[in-house]
Parts: structure tokens; C-alpha cells; sequence
């Protein structure tokens, strides 16, 4: 349990107990006080005082207790005074703090559970044994989203992440990298693909308004089972890796919405060369320059309309023509027609693949 927790609660507790409160470690030191100057001093003479009790004790003008959470005894809280009522107060702290204490551990071990099956670092027999021994509920819907921090910002990514996504037992944060954190949550129903892509640009949009700084979210879709979160983990980082490669500007990326650049993405190297070599006379790509690549984007974002695509483009129709006319000579292919603009389509999105020569996770 971290000592901030601790003192947080310590801080809580002090107007109302009207003393002096505070929690020492397994080592003997103070970690929390409500008398700030006091953390870090030395108390190893009451944990040898302490040995052989496990009640409260009365010792130089204090009273002690040890912190009971799953069944250990780590820590030792203590309240100033000797009188009945510093015993009372002393017994609250360490009961409030064992509970609190105990809901951490539980979280935490969770949450390091989870983390080991979205890395793959635990065997798939081992994941039901271990969700038994924790009481977690395996058959629930959950979803990965993987949020990419770019740039500076002024608070840990982790932290920025956990004052926004309310962290229940059901939902857990988890920080991969310096830059990189994960939520997995769970969610009520497998059709819950929207809900859960609203929620991911809530994240977005509060990040961006609040802490002035990027993030581009991945979304997995949604699986069925706890040993399934290691895929669900891999589809949020092919969504980011798959925008990246096909350049869509989209600070959301939906597994289940990736279309034919998933397919791509997916296939072999060698397979892309294959494809490009049968539609594309040699060197009939490459002949292509930015002007005419343009044209086509253009083209293909106005649904094949000549007219559209000219006014957008501030060109005469005829301009256009001709510039599709020279595209069909190089390539053999006429994009006003659909079979063939299709192709063109995802010639263009196989080269930039190849191109990007993308990691796979």
C-alpha cells in the first residue's frame, strides 16, 4: 500500500481524533503522520515492544497497534496519549486503515493479475486457478483501450488517467510504459461497441481540454473471458498501429471499425508484393507524383464525383479528365469505374504498408 494512501487517510482522520496519528512501517519508520515533521524518525524499539502482542499497548506517552490486513501484521498505527481514549483512537485508526489496506492489496494483486495476461506472462491454465484464488469473475465482457501519450504533460500519464476513469472493482488502470496506459473495463453486454468508443473520446476530450496534451486511444473489441485479454490487448494496439500506417486522423481507433486497412495489416509482406506486382505495370506507381496522388484522394473522398471533385479541387472538369486519362495509360486502371477504383484503392493502401514496415505486436 503506498505511504500517500496512508497519509491521505491520516489527514482525514486528525480533526477528528484531535491528536497526533500516525502509521509505522515494517522497518520501524514513521511513513504517515499527522504531524508532518515527524515522518521518518525512527520507532524500531516499539516493534520489539510489540513482538508478542497483538492487542494495544501503552508506551512512552503513546498508544500502538498493529495493522491487520489479510491475515499479516506489516504495519503499526499509533495515537498520542495514554488515556482510554487514546486506546479507542489508536483501535479505529488500525481497524479503518487494515480494511483500507486490505481493499488495496486485493486491487492491486488484481491489477498485476491483469496486467500479466495482457503481456502473456502467465500460462492459460494458470489464469483459472489464479482468478479463483482472487474471486474474480472470469466470465465478464471486457474490453482493452491502450491511450498513447505524445509530448510533455504535468501530471504522470498513469495519474492523469486515474483522476478521470473512476477505478472500481470492475475497471483497472495499468501502466505499460512511461507513455502508454491501458484500462481495462468491463462493460454489460457484447453490443456495447458504441458505449465503450464514447467512453474513449470522453477520455480524449477531457485529456486534451484539461492537461493540454495528446493521446490517440485504441479500442479493443469486446471478449468474453479474462484469458481472451491478451488478444483484446493486441486489437487496441493494431488500431493505433493500423491508423498510423494508413494515416487516418482519428484520435479514436476502433478495433471492430478499422475496415480494409485491418485486413491489410494483417497479411504478409511478401503476399502485398505479390498484389502490387499483378495490378501495377513495373514502375507504374512510382510514376505517379504528389499532384495526381492528390487528385486521386480527392477523388475517392468526393465518392468518384467529377464535378465535386473539380470544384474541391479548384480545377476545370476537364483538368480532372485529363488527369484520370493519364492515370488509366499508366496503370491500366479507370478510376471513374468502381471495380477499378477499388483496386487503385487498396493498391495504395498495400504500398503504404509496405512502406511503413509496421511492428507487430
Amino acid at each position: 500500500m503506498s505511504n500517500r494512501l496512508f497519509q491521505t487517510v491520516i489527514h482525514q482522520m486528525k480533526d477528528v481524533l484531535g491528536r497526533t496519528i500516525g502509521v509505522i512501517d515494517e522497518n520501524g519508520i514513521i511513513i504517515a503522520c499527522s504531524e508532518l515533521s515527524k515522518i521518518g524518525e525512527s520507532r524500531q524499539r516499539i516493534r520489539e515492544e510489540m513482538a508478542f502482542s497483538q492487542g494495544t499497548i501503552s508506551y512512552e506517552g503513546y498508544h500502538y497497534r498493529y495493522i491487520t490486513s489479510s491475515g499479516k501484521n506489516d504495519c503499526i498505527a499509533f495515537s498520542e496519549g495514554n488515556d482510554s481514549e487514546a486506546e479507542s483512537a489508536t483501535q479505529l485508526l488500525a481497524i479503518t486503515l487494515g480494511n483500507i489496506k486490505s481493499l488495496y492489496d486485493e486491487k492491486y494483486d488484481k491489477g498485476s493479475f491483469i496486467k500479466n495476461i495482457i503481456l502473456d506472462n502467465i500460462l492459460p491454465s494458470d489464469i483459472y486457478i489464479k482468478s479463483n484464488e482472487l474471486h474474480f469473475n472470469s466470465e465478464e465482457f471486457r474490453a482493452v483501450l491502450v491511450i498513447k501519450f505524445h509530448g510533455s504533460t504535468d501530471l504522470p500519464p498513469y495519474e492523469i488517467i486515474q483522476s478521470i476513469v473512476e477505478e472500481g472493482n470492475k475497471d483497472y488502470i495499468i501502466s505499460i510504459s512511461e507513455q502508454d496506459i491501458v484500462v481495462v473495463k468491463e462493460v454489460e453486454r457484447k453490443e456495447d461497441g458504441d458505449a465503450l468508443e464514447a467512453f474513449a473520446k470522453r477520455i480524449h476530450k477531457t485529456v486534451r481540454e484539461e492537461h493540454g496534451v495528446k493521446v490517440l486511444i485504441g479500442v479493443s473489441s469486446i471478449v468474453e473471458n479474462l484469458k481472451d485479454l491478451a488478444r483484446a490487448y493486441k486489437e487496441a494496439r493494431v488500431s493505433l498501429e493500423v491508423g498510423k500506417v494508413f494515416d487516418i486522423e482519428q484520435p479514436v481507433m476502433s478495433y471492430e471499425n478499422l475496415g480494409i486497412g485491418r485486413l491489410i495489416y494483417q497479411l504478409p509482406t511478401t503476399l502485398c508484393e505479390i498484389f502490387l506486382q499483378e495490378v501495377f505495370k513495373k514502375g507504374s506507381l512510382e510514376s505517379l507524383d504528389k499532384e495526381t496522388l492528390m487528385t486521386v484522394q480527392s477523388f475517392f473522398e468526393n465518392n468518384l464525383n467529377v464535378s465535386e471533385t473539380s470544384r474541391k479541387l479548384f480545377v476545370h472538369r476537364n483538368t480532372l479528365v485529363y488527369r484520370l486519362e493519364k492515370i488509366r495509360k499508366l496503370t491500366g486502371l479507370d478510376l471513374r469505374e468502381f471495380d477499378h477504383a477499388v483496386t487503385f484503392k487498396v493498391a495504395l493502401m498495400v504500398k503504404k504498408y509496405l512502406t511503413s514496415k509496421p511492428t507487430k505486436f
